[in-house]
């Protein structure tokens, strides 16, 4: 048996989160929910696992405030130690108070690009890139639900989708 992708389009986000329900609920998976608007609720309802884009985050973030430090210090301390405003230019801790906005702006500024650079390359939104729309329609009124199986369920599937308030299912 061959393995088909159906797409079911609905004319709104209600009757698409309860038949992603009764479908979950039945053992079938649904590959993906496309929709004009972020639908609260749906990543748990289809099965989509948690992001990790907040480890990055830290870690982006550490990076930018090490990379900081070491920047504070080798300016401040050993390149051209100069004596601001009474501030001791001898030793790094002695300085840490003075130093704590340009860490956190440091902090800010790593994460943020390496954030946005990740997100452009983990969603692949780079110049030249396909769309992976199947339908334009879902950027404008309409919702779908891609769900892929094998041939032998396609029928129960269908019904389900039909009694579901599907107003369109294609096969691919």
């Amino acid at each position: 048996m061959s393995n088909i992708v159906i797409h079911a389009i609905y004319d709104d986000e209600e009757p698409l989160m309860g038949t992603a329900k009764t479908l979950r609920s039945q053992g079938i998976k649904v590959k993906d929910v496309f929709s004009p608007f972020p639908i609260h609720g749906i990543d748990s309802v289809i099965g989509v696992p948690r992001t990790r884009i907040a480890i990055c985050a830290f870690i982006y973030g550490i990076t930018g405030a090490a990379l900081g430090t070491l920047m504070m210090w080798y300016m401040m301390i050993h390149d051209w130690p100069t004596d601001i405003g009474g501030k001791p230019s001898f030793a790094y801790y002695m300085n840490v108070p003075a130093f704590i906005p340009i860490t956190f702006e440091c902090t800010v500024l790593c994460a943020a690009h390496g954030m946005v650079i990740t997100h452009f390359l983990r969603s692949w939104l780079v110049p030249g890139a396909k769309a992976k729309n199947p339908d334009p329609r879902t950027t404008d009124d309409k919702f779908m639900m891609v769900i892929e199986t094998k041939e032998a369920s396609k029928s129960n599937i269908e019904s389900i989708l039909r009694s579901g308030g599907a107003s369109e299912i294609h096969y691919k």
